[in-house]
């Protein structure tokens, strides 16, 4: 674990964790949107835990998400929508670290869809996660994917489908220490018939501890930059993860 194998910020890697390692992530993103002409603000914070079931070649995890906006003076919070993720390593070579992983979710109605939390509807997500390393010290990623929301609400209810693109360059400046850089977009529909795209780059940095015990702390902050109409406009991105055994099987 000495190197660092974490997802990127906003694009998902396709390494499944290795038998024995969970993975705890937390993510906060705070993010303004002057597109109504109020300032919107928003934190979005996550909780992820990622476990092989029982080694890498099968993947479960789960992710808690909470918000907080403030539209013209007017503040809300609550829990988002819960997402239960399974991921098959389909493909892994383990000298070039070429890794292909999709993944299936279930996204259960747990938000307020009064509020902009929520869908109101049991909810389906298919994403490809595609790794691999470019010499010694580049990692790319790539992504595609959809989520189908069936009768979602609040009234009137329509069925949705929103498509999902991503792709990541990570430079290697030590085993430890790793530039990013990252795009994601977004075609969402909308109640009504209409589909808004959304699109933000964001260039970030991450750095690693090792501790005795073979486990790892990550820390990372990206600053990402809307770059369509419908994304926000800036934001500040901050990421915390925590890899340790949970079992280690005893050398003989």
């Amino acid at each position: 674990m000495n190197g660092i194998m974490d997802n990127s910020f906003l694009v998902e890697e396709a390494y499944n964790q290795e038998a024995g390692v969970v993975q705890h992530i937390f993510n906060g993103v705070h993010s303004v949107n002057r597109l109504s002409g109020l300032d919107d603000h928003a934190w979005n914070m996550s909780f992820t835990q990622e476990w092989p079931v029982p080694d890498q070649t099968h993947q479960f995890s789960y992710a808690v998400a909470y918000s907080l906006t403030e539209t013209g003076g007017q503040s809300e919070n609550g829990l988002a929508d819960v997402m239960l993720n399974y991921r098959f390593q389909a493909f892994f070579d383990e000298k070039s670290l070429t890794a292909f992983a999709p993944r299936f979710s279930l996204v259960l109605p747990t938000g307020n869809a009064d509020q902009g939390f929520g869908t109101d509807t049991l909810g389906y997500q298919w994403n490809l996660p595609f790794s691999t390393t470019v010499g010694d010290r580049w990692f790319v990623h790539a992504n595609a994917g959809l989520t189908y929301l069936p009768e979602a609400g609040p009234s009137p209810r329509e069925d949705l489908t929103n498509y999902n693109l991503g792709a990541s360059a990570i430079y290697c400046v030590s085993d430890r220490l790793h530039l990013m850089l990252e795009w994601v977009g977004s075609w969402n529909d909308e109640v009504g018939g209409t589909c808004q795209f959304a699109a933000l780059i964001s260039p970030g940095v991450r750095y690693a501890f090792n501790f005795a015990n073979d486990s790892q702390l990550v820390l990372g902050v990206a600053a990402p930059v809307g770059l369509t109409r419908h994304a926000p406009d800036i934001g500040m991105f901050l990421y915390v993860s925590f890899e340790h055994f949970f079992h280690q099987e005893k050398s003989k």
